[in-house]
């Protein structure tokens, strides 16, 4: 059973205006409020500071000032770039919001690699590597996040066959609660290494990380349409048997009468380049395919829903003459699709399922999403091989990633409806062998973090043994790890 309660108190206050969020003896005082992406998280904090690209000695001992009077002051710390963490994990209530302000991307072609700034976009990183004919292994699906961000939630992309952007990293430096700054690697430091892959920022500040990098390419889509059924087994299939798959990603139809009873699997394969060359990377969105008002319509209309799904599966792939280098395909900014209605705000879920196991995903998915006030928007089903080095890991098995987008209501009623069905799903995910992605909505119950993420407590003891003031702090914290 769930606390009533605790859904009214979680809801009310993640509804309400931000000011309203603050005591009253300081409403009328300046504040900096803080939000992230679901902007149902508005946090005050003590200060923001944007670290400028200065001598990296001169930033080492900034920061450590920084973590001093921190320890100090008994406030928090926390490391964020875009924020787009649904649940206050990138935020530091009454602490310091860090935000890097650095660009620096340093390519090792001989060995593979690129030394990267923590604090680096990705887009940033695209436009140094595309001048050199290279692109990153694996990197998060949109381009507006840091390095060290992506690396923080262990975010996965759609190249393939690999796991999550993590097992692509082969080494970190790391400044610890007590300033010291370490360099961590599967050899050097492990525990470091695999507690931060992953670790929400509560180990330390990432300062650097040697990043894998490959050859950029021309790619061309192929587009297969089949019955929702069919698609674990294609989607394994074409990994399997095809080499020259080197980017792939599946869709669902999201009406509610039909709910996920058509898939839409796209494949990738290199193509020839141009005689010019590559063309430089641009950020168009290549891969986003229908135009966000096509998009958008699909808020409440069924209509919507089905003009999307044409669009998608008949007029995109007909429209899809050309071929994109793999640097363009990546470089997707965010805001190719978000929605203005200042009413409603775009949710996350994402759910990741061992093959075997995918037609029982779909099935809860049909039973309870259609009953649902929210209006589910998007479905991306992208691969992500095993990786079990992290603690944190959601991935300890190949499996089918499930993104999903829902747009909710900014309401108290809409937010209640949004955490029943986060915990249904993932009751459902976790009875059929899942995992739930940990970086959205803090809407799981502390015993569903505990049985999907079964090596949460060791993390919390460590994370006490190398940050034993608790300096690095934020509501995912609070909500899952510190009792």
């Amino acid at each position: 059973m769930v606390d009533p309660d605790r859904r009214t108190l979680l809801a009310a206050a993640a509804a309400v205006a931000p000011a309203a969020l603050l005591p009253a003896a300081v409403q009328a005082e300046p504040r900096i409020v803080m939000n992230d992406a679901s902007r149902l998280s508005p946090t005050p904090v003590f200060r923001h500071w944007v670290v400028p690209p200065d001598p990296e000695a001169q930033t080492i001992a900034a920061l450590r000032d920084a973590l001093q009077a921190a320890t100090k002051q008994r406030r928090p710390i926390v490391v964020g770039a875009a924020r787009h963490s649904m649940g206050g994990q990138s935020l530091a209530r009454n602490g310091l919001g860090i935000t890097f302000a650095i660009d620096r991307c340093e390519v090792d072609r001989a060995a593979g690699t690129a030394r990267v700034h923590a604090g680096t976009r990705w887009h940033q990183v695209i436009s140094a590597l595309d001048a050199q004919g290279l692109s990153p292994a694996v990197m998060q699906s949109n381009s507006d996040f840091s390095v060290g961000a992506t690396f923080s939630v262990n975010a996965h992309g759609w190249p393939a066959p690999y796991g999550p952007f993590g097992s692509t990293v082969r080494a970190l430096r790391l400044m610890l609660a007590d300033g010291s700054v370490v360099t961590a690697s599967r050899t050097e430091h492990p525990e470091l290494f695999a507690m931060a892959m992953g670790g929400y920022g509560l180990v330390g500040i990432l300062l650097e990380l040697e990043i894998a990098v490959v050859e950029n390419r021309m790619m061309r889509p192929r587009f297969e349409r089949m019955p929702a059924g069919d698609l674990a087994r294609r989607f394994t299939g074409a990994l399997r048997d095809d080499p020259q798959v080197k980017m792939i990603y599946g869709r669902l139809n999201v009406t509610r009468a039909e709910l996920f009873t058509e898939a839409l699997l796209v494949t990738w394969r290199p193509d020839a380049a141009p005689p010019g060359g590559l063309p430089a990377a641009t950020r168009r969105g290549a891969l986003t395919g229908v135009s966000r008002e096509i998009y958008r319509a699909q808020i409440g209309s069924e209509t919507g829903k089905k003009a999307r799904w044409f669009a998608e599966t008949v007029a995109v792939p007909k429209a899809a003459t050309g071929a994109f280098t793999r640097n363009s395909l990546m470089n997707e900014p965010v805001s190719n699709l978000e929605g203005r209605d200042r009413r409603r705000t775009d949710i996350l879920h994402e759910y990741f399922v061992h093959p075997d196991r995918f037609g029982d995903f779909l099935a809860a998915c049909r039973e309870l999403i259609p009953k649902a006030r929210a209006e589910f928007l998007n479905v991306t089903l992208r691969w992500v091989a095993a990786d079990d080095l992290p603690v944190l890991s959601y991935s300890t098995t190949d499996r089918i990633a499930a993104v999903m987008s829902f747009s909710q209501e900014i309401t108290p009623e809409g937010e209640a409806d949004m955490m029943m069905l986060t915990e249904a799903l993932i009751d459902r995910v976790g009875a059929i062998g899942g995992a739930f992605y940990l970086p959205y909505r803090l809407h799981a119950r502390p015993d569903q973090v505990r049985a999907i993420y079964p090596r949460a407590e060791r993390f919390a003891e460590r994370k006490r043994h190398f940050d034993p003031h608790g300096v690095f702090r934020h509501a995912l914290w609070d909500a899952y790890l510190a009792d």
